[in-house]
């Protein structure tokens, strides 16, 4: 993602990791994006991938309360009281998460998905798609053949999404992001890191990002 401006700053990079099953990365999505808004200047941005739960079975026999409350130690009770709770907050960014039709799974083949869209010019537009398939349309981003849909969804060669993800051409891709944000102490997502080296974690709200993002323009612009 590119924001241009009349104005004359220094483009910011910004990587971000995060992870599909993640609700507070895509509400840190939407305050992010706003707070570029705001700023004004343009900014750029790479996505890279964070497994939350990596164990995870790619056909997960529950709910969302049922996994949280099982893989998680917590009362049921309890995790429909959070979900409800960040429900509230998603809808105050705009977004109709449904954790009723939520289906649980393993990410990693959306996160080799991802590695595919940014191969081809379209992983923003990919990353918006599979947090929206996710948390708002109850749609399965764990098999193949669902992922193949989405990607056409977005403008990507299904056939071509397909062979690369049948072939694990991904992968490594994927297990180098893990990797990077290992080496960054990255424990928690979403994360944010603007010009390789200031770190800002969770979903802040968006004048934190802006303050961030003007701070790093003016040393970007020295």
């Amino acid at each position: 993602m590119t924001v241009d401006s009349a104005s004359p700053s220094a483009t910011v990079k910004v990587d971000i990791w995060s992870d599909i099953a993640c609700p507070w990365c895509f509400i840190g999505k939407r305050k992010f994006e706003e707070a570029v808004r705001r700023f004004g200047g343009p900014v750029e941005v790479e996505y890279h991938s964070f497994e939350l739960s990596p164990d995870t079975p790619v056909d997960f026999e529950g709910d969302e309360v049922d996994f949280l409350s099982k893989h998680k130690g917590m009362p049921a009770d309890q995790v429909r009281g959070m979900l409800g709770t960040v429900a509230g907050i998603a809808a105050e960014v705009g977004l109709a998460y449904d954790f009723d039709r939520l289906q649980h799974t393993n990410t990693v083949k959306a996160h080799e998905l991802l590695h595919f869209a940014k191969a081809n010019g379209r992983q923003v537009e990919m990353k918006e798609r599979l947090l929206h398939a996710y948390f708002e349309e109850g749609r399965h981003v764990g098999r193949v053949d669902d992922l193949v849909v989405l990607a056409g969804e977005v403008g990507l060669d299904e056939k071509e999404a397909r062979a690369a993800l049948e072939t694990g051409r991904h992968l490594d891709d994927v297990r180098a992001d893990q990797a990077q944000a290992q080496a960054f102490g990255i424990t928690g997502v979403p994360f944010f890191v603007l010009d390789g080296k200031y770190g800002i974690s969770g979903a802040q709200a968006p004048e934190a990002f802006v303050q961030a993002l003007e701070q790093v323009a003016a040393e970007v612009a020295r």
